[in-house]
């Protein structure tokens, strides 16, 4: 893959438009249009705080637990839109990959892209809400947009790998959408992480190297409180670092693999 054909103008302005047309898709014919970008995660957010904090009390230890409830709730359902738009990019744009020729991976980035401009529209909700409930701004604030780009690596080798395969075996989004669902009670959303912490498990080292745990955790510590505790407070500097690098590892892979694929696109799709 040579750099002038990825970064020259004619794909640039493909994958601009391609972004601003899967934005507008996404919310054409329903009422509330946009506002869907806010609401989805604020109503997700909302169930789980009744259920969770209100009934079976979590959280009571934890400073600002809603807000460290929302902030998981967006960035959870950040990287599941990525993974899932992204999986499905190739052939939700079967005609085009048909008709022109282009780098086939421009396609799955404009689809996660506007996951993207979805969770920067709710961390401005997530800022307001913190302050609101009483959380002191720090310089650990500007580390928020360097882990959400960490996540969004992740999701997208993840949507670049599966998204490659999809084309040919569509069962492949169907199964991604089943592990999400055991993923999410996985993962530290709901629960403190010292929850899974306090085991010595393999598959609690496990959940608590995985990146999406590690981010979440760390935007956490960065954004709402320090008392949150980070990946590398449970397992040291280098679970926290593993966990980085198992997130260059799967875009790598994935890249590798998306390329290899794409090849065959126009006759699999």
């Amino acid at each position: 893959m040579n750099i002038p054909k990825v970064w020259n103008k004619r794909n640039r302005v493909l994958l601009k438009e391609l972004t601003k047309t899967d934005f507008k898709l996404r919310y054409q014919g329903s009422v509330l249009g946009y506002l869907w970008a806010l609401l989805r995660p604020l109503l997700m957010f909302a169930i789980l705080y009744v259920v969770f904090a209100k009934l079976l009390r979590f959280g009571s230890d934890i400073p600002h637990y809603p807000v460290y409830l929302l902030t998981g709730t967006v960035l959870w359902s950040f990287f599941t839109e990525c993974c899932s738009q992204g999986i499905q990019a190739v052939v939700a744009r079967s005609d085009l990959i048909r008709k022109i020729s282009f780098p086939k991976y421009i396609v799955v980035i404009s689809a996660t892209l506007t996951a993207v401009i979805n969770v920067l529209i709710n961390l401005v909700v997530i800022i307001i809400f913190a302050l609101l409930n009483g959380v002191t701004p720090s310089w650990s604030w500007l580390l928020v947009p360097i882990l959400i780009g960490e996540l969004y690596l992740f999701a997208l080798g993840i949507a670049l790998f599966l998204g490659s395969i999809n084309v040919k075996y569509r069962d492949i989004s169907s199964i991604w959408e089943v592990l999400t669902q055991a993923l999410f009670y996985a993962v530290p959303i709901i629960y403190p992480i010292t929850m899974i912490a306090s085991t010595s498990s393999l598959a609690a080292k496990i959940i608590l190297i995985d990146p999406i745990a590690q981010v979440i955790q760390d935007i956490r510590w960065s954004l709402i409180t320090k008392e949150a505790v980070t990946t590398a407070g449970f397992v040291g500097l280098g679970g926290e670092l593993f966990a980085i690098a198992l997130v260059l590892v799967v875009l790598i892979v994935g890249a590798i693999v998306f390329r290899r694929r794409s090849k065959f696109f126009s006759e699999e799709i």
